[in-house]
C-alpha cells in the first residue's frame, strides 16, 4: 500500500490555542459579528509559528486584533498572518495526489471491488469547485486505458497531520520572553445576523389590547460553533463597507391570560448611535443553527384600529397627466391598521428593534389564538408610533367614480370631481378615512366638498366617514388644478 504524503503547509513550531477560552459575540442586524475569543498560546522567546485552528469560515482576515489578557507582558507582535480557508476535503486530498498511485473502491451490480490507477489529473482547482465543464475535468490511467472520470470511490492511506482540517490563521509572531500568554483574539465575521419578531395576541371579545411578547432569532452560517457564548446584539443601522465575494475562501410565546414566570430579560442600553442588548445568559450557537431568545414581554399595550379606503396606494403618478381616465381604478377593499404608540403610559416605551410583527386574537369559542396578520416595522425609538398592515376589512366595501371632468389646455387648468361611497355591513357603526392622492399637478384646491378635508401633505387629501352599522355613506369633492 502507497503512503500519501499531503504537500500541505510544513508542519508548525507551536501549537497555539492549546486551551480554548470564554466566546463573547456582538451580533449586528446587518449579517455580521464581531468575535472575541480568549486563548493561550504558548510562546518561546523571540520569533513563534503558530496556528489557530477552528476558525470562521467567513472571518475578514484584515480585521483581526491580538490583545494581551495578562497581567505581565509579553510584548507580542505579529509579524505575518496567513488565512486558510481551504480545510481537507476529499477533492482536495484528490489534488494533491496527482501524478500517484490512488485506489478506487468500485461497486457495480454483483460486488464491490478495489481497482487501482495512476491519477494524472484531479479536476478540481482552489476555487472549491469541479471544472469539468470546461473541458478540463479528473484523468486517470488505468491498467485498462485511459478514463477522463473517477472510477469509483478514492480511498486514502492516511492524512497528513499539517492539513488543515478547519479554517485557521497562521501567524509568525514575536513574543519578548517565552511561558503561556493569555490573550484575547478578536475578528468580524460574516455569516452571523440576528431579527427580532413580535406576537400581539388580542383577547376574543373587545377592542384592541394586545398582549405583546418579542423575540430574537439568530442565524449562525458562519461554519464555526461558538460554544457557550456571552451574547451581545447590536439594533441600528451600522454603516459596514461589505468586501468582495472571494471565491477562494469559500413560537409562539403562550395564550393571553396564560400564567408567565418572572425571568431575566435581555438588558438594553443606549450605544453610541445604537442600541445594545445583553442577554442574560450565555448561550451555544451551532453552525446551521436557529436560536431564538425571548427579549420583550408586555401586557395591556393598546392598539387604535383605523379603517382607511386609499384606491391609489402604491400607484405610480405623473404630474402633468391630463388623461380623463388616468387614475381611474375598481378598487374595492377597505385595509385595516392598527396604531400603537411606543409609550410607558401604553405598556411599552422601550427602544423596539426592526422585524416583524404578528397579530393574533383568540377565539372566544376555545379560547385558541388565531393569525389575523403581520407588517414589518422599522427601528422605532420611545415614544414613537408603530403603524401596522393587517390585511383588509371583509364586512366594508367602497367605490370611488369620477363625475365630471373638465381640462382646458389653453387656460392651463383642469378640474374633476369624485365620489366616493363606502358601504358598511358590520353590526357597529365604523369610521373610514378616506385617503386621496391629488397627484395631477402641484398647485390645487377642493373648491366643493360635502365633508371638511385634511391636508397630511402637499399631494394629498384625506376625508374621515363615519358609516352607519349596515349602511353606507357618501363624500363627493371637488378638485381644481392650476399651472404656469
Amino acid at each position: 500500500m502507497q503512503r500519501m504524503v499531503l504537500a500541505l503547509a510544513a508542519t508548525l513550531a507551536a501549537a497555539a490555542a492549546a486551551r480554548g477560552g470564554e466566546v463573547a459575540l456582538t451580533v449586528y442586524n446587518g449579517g455580521f459579528a464581531c468575535v472575541r475569543e480568549a486563548r493561550e498560546l504558548e510562546l518561546m522567546e523571540g520569533e513563534n509559528a503558530l496556528r489557530l485552528t477552528d476558525m470562521s469560515g467567513q472571518l475578514e482576515p484584515d480585521s483581526v486584533v491580538l490583545r494581551e489578557t495578562g497581567t505581565l507582558p509579553f510584548g507580542l507582535d505579529i509579524l505575518e498572518q496567513r488565512y486558510v480557508n481551504d480545510p481537507l476535503t476529499q477533492e482536495r486530498m484528490l489534488r494533491e495526489m496527482e501524478g500517484r498511485e490512488v485506489r478506487f473502491r468500485v461497486t457495480d451490480k454483483d460486488s464491490t471491488h478495489e481497482e487501482t490507477g495512476t491519477l494524472v489529473r484531479s479536476g478540481w482547482n482552489p476555487s472549491g469547485r469541479y471544472v469539468g465543464g470546461n473541458g478540463i475535468g479528473p484523468i486517470v490511467k488505468m491498467p485498462d486505458g485511459v478514463r477522463f472520470s473517477l472510477p469509483g470511490q478514492p480511498v486514502f492511506d492516511g492524512v497528513d497531520p499539517a492539513a488543515f482540517l478547519k479554517p485557521s490563521l497562521e501567524w509568525v509572531l514575536r513574543s519578548g520572553r517565552a511561558g503561556k500568554a493569555p490573550v484575547e483574539v478578536s475578528y468580524l465575521t460574516g455569516g452571523l445576523s440576528w431579527e427580532a419578531t413580535y406576537n400581539l395576541v388580542a383577547p376574543g371579545e373587545g377592542g384592541d389590547e394586545f398582549a405583546l411578547s418579542g423575540w430574537v432569532t439568530i442565524r449562525n452560517d458562519s461554519g464555526k460553533d461558538y460554544p457557550d457564548a456571552d451574547l451581545k446584539l447590536i439594533a441600528g443601522d451600522v454603516h459596514k463597507v461589505m468586501p468582495p465575494r472571494n471565491e477562494e475562501f469559500v413560537a409562539f410565546g403562550g395564550g393571553y391570560e396564560s400564567p408567565r414566570l418572572a425571568k431575566a430579560m435581555p438588558q438594553e442600553r443606549a450605544f453610541d448611535e445604537f442600541h445594545l442588548y445583553t442577554l442574560p445568559r450565555r448561550t451555544t450557537l451551532k453552525t446551521g443553527e436557529l436560536k431564538q431568545i425571548e427579549f420583550l414581554r408586555a401586557d395591556g399595550v393598546k392598539g387604535v384600529r383605523q379603517y382607511v379606503y386609499e384606491p391609489l396606494r402604491g400607484w405610480h403618478c405623473r404630474h402633468g397627466d391630463t388623461g380623463r381616465t388616468s387614475g381611474l381604478n375598481d378598487e374595492k377593499k377597505v385595509g385595516v391598521f392598527i396604531e400603537i404608540r411606543n409609550s410607558e403610559t401604553n405598556s411599552l416605551g422601550v427602544p423596539l428593534p426592526a422585524g416583524k410583527m404578528r397579530l393574533y386574537r383568540q377565539d372566544a369559542a376555545d379560547g385558541r389564538p388565531e393569525f389575523t396578520g403581520e407588517d414589518a416595522i422599522d427601528h422605532t425609538p420611545k415614544d414613537e408610533s408603530i403603524r401596522l398592515a393587517a390585511g383588509y376589512a371583509f364586512d366594508l366595501a367602497a367605490e370611488r367614480t369620477q363625475t365630471d371632468f373638465d381640462f382646458h389646455s389653453t387656460a392651463h387648468e383642469l378640474t374633476e370631481s369624485y365620489e366616493i361611497k363606502v358601504r358598511n355591513h358590520k353590526a357597529a357603526p365604523v369610521e373610514v378615512r378616506l385617503a386621496e392622492h391629488l397627484w395631477r399637478w402641484s398647485n390645487w384646491e377642493i373648491t366643493a366638498e360635502t365633508a371638511p378635508h385634511e391636508k397630511p401633505a402637499s399631494d394629498r387629501a384625506e376625508w374621515l366617514l363615519t358609516v352607519p352599522a349596515d349602511g353606507e355613506a357618501t363624500l363627493a369633492y371637488t378638485v381644481h388644478y392650476t399651472w404656469d
